[in-house]
């Protein structure tokens, strides 16, 4: 159990650094939002988050 839970947060962690590395600053705080909003189960603070990033995914293409 302990070995899920590493390789789950090593995933999220390396997927954190390239949203940083491909969107910047701006990228980093739309997937905090998106996973508090998830966490806290606040629809408003997720959506949010998964607007910012659709528009930054929209931009790139």
């Amino acid at each position: 159990m302990p070995l899920i839970a590493v390789a789950i947060a090593a995933l999220a962690i390396g997927f954190e650094q390239l949203v940083q590395w491909k969107y910047g600053p701006m990228g980093i705080i739309a997937f905090v939002m998106l996973t508090v909003g998830i966490k806290a189960k606040n629809a408003a603070c997720g959506g949010i988050g998964a607007l910012i990033l659709v528009l930054l995914l929209a931009q790139s293409g």
